[in-house]
């Protein structure tokens, strides 16, 4: 194995770098993550995540965690309502939507991010996960590499995989292809404790989700089960929109004062948002890599997830596709097909950008729908081509 006598260093403990590090534990491997967060403790921001069978579940099937997924994952909330800026319901599948269970390639059971993260950590050894360690950079050594974190701590590592996300500070170590604007900028908003901070809202997802959207604009709803819930608005703008905007994203009064003004043709219920004090809100621009995108295999070097392949989040793909490039990796890893690292690397990055390509190219497309003049026709004609 190619992986022998070998150590390996993950970098960020996402549910890519969890996944990849559990299926190479089990092989034996000497692998180790490497996570930002002090501990495991820390709050999971952003939506449920829908896994599908095809990618997400079909990882976390091979790493023998399906039966504790099974545990965690949240029947119900991939239930779902339009809505017009009016808060009218245009339409609901709470009632009509069909049974689906594990084995149907359409079920796309919905989990919070947290426990997810919970039970691929609790799948690891506790030593594998070295928490606190927030990288900085790292140097050639020997065959291998030399990581420093900002903690003044080292590590070195003979193979070391990037999955520190979309702002991966690893990356331009493999490549200097940069990110481009999407044309979309959106603020997630989470709002915890909801049934108290936002009755009406909390009422209205009821445990599923909500897409409210007209005239280019998007306010996106989901319900998790900790009682916090997670809002995307999402609206087109330029590049820089976010710093030349004025609005100062700590202040949560700031934020609502260009709510009001930017969604002054929506219903006043919306507002209903930032009523208390118990919110983050986190800006996002939102920027994807070129669906073109290649570069030279390293020996000791590679990357997967939103390092590799970031894409707005409007089609559900993150995740899964992060998944996906885990078993993938850990398969060209533990075969006995390559003798090579550079010949095992060069299949898996090859065949990781031509899936996250295509996925990248019907996430864009979805991303301009959402954002059209006429989003909300445009989404009512999809749901009824798929019912």
């Amino acid at each position: 194995m190619l992986l022998d006598n070998k150590k390996v260093a993950i970098i960020g403990g996402g549910p890519g770098g969890l996944t990849l590090a559990r299926l190479l534990q089990e092989k034996g491997v000497d692998v180790k993550v490497y996570e930002r967060d002090e501990n495991r403790e820390v709050r999971q921001q952003g939506s449920t995540l829908d896994l599908h069978d095809d990618t997400g579940l079909k990882a976390i099937n091979k790493a023998g965690l399906i039966d504790e997924f099974k545990k965690y994952y949240r029947p119900g909330a991939d239930t779902m309502k339009i809505t017009d800026r009016d808060m009218n319901i245009v339409y609901d599948d709470h009632k009509e939507k069909p049974e689906e269970d594990f084995g149907n390639e359409h079920f796309r059971p919905e989990i919070d991010r947290g426990p997810l993260r919970d039970l691929l950590i609790a799948s690891l050894k506790e030593e594998n996960v070295i928490w606190g360690s927030k990288f900085t950079e790292m140097k050639p050594c020997g065959e291998g590499w030399e990581i420093l974190f900002e903690n003044g701590t080292t590590a070195y590592a003979d193979f070391v995989i990037a999955s520190d996300g979309a702002n991966s500070r690893v990356r331009k170590y493999i490549t200097e292809i940069q990110p481009i604007f999407s044309g979309v900028t959106a603020i997630e908003i989470n709002v915890y404790n909801a049934e108290k901070n936002a009755p009406k809202l909390w009422k209205l997802v009821n445990g599923g989700k909500i897409f409210a959207l007209e005239q280019g604009k998007t306010v996106l709803f989901s319900a998790k089960g900790d009682g916090t819930l997670t809002v995307l608005l999402g609206l087109k703008t330029e590049q820089n929109w976010l710093i030349n905007s004025g609005i100062d994203f700590k202040n949560k009064k700031s934020v609502l004062e260009w709510f009001k003004k930017d969604f002054a043709e929506w219903s006043r219920d919306w507002q209903e948002l930032f009523k208390g004090d118990e919110i983050s809100i986190i800006p996002r621009t939102m920027y994807h890599f070129p669906l073109n995108q290649s570069w030279k295999p390293l020996p000791n070097l590679t990357m997967i997830g939103d390092a590799a392949h970031r894409m707005p989040p409007y089609a559900g793909e993150g995740a899964n596709q992060a998944l996906a490039d885990a078993l993938e990796l850990y398969e060209v890893l533990t075969s006995n097909l390559f003798q090579k690292m550079e010949d095992a690397i060069g299949f898996f990055e090859k065949k990781m950008c031509a899936r996250t390509s295509e996925i990248t190219e019907i996430t864009l497309q979805q991303t301009e729908a959402m954002h059209d003049e006429n989003n909300l026709q445009l989404l009512l004609n999809f749901f009824n081509e798929v019912v």
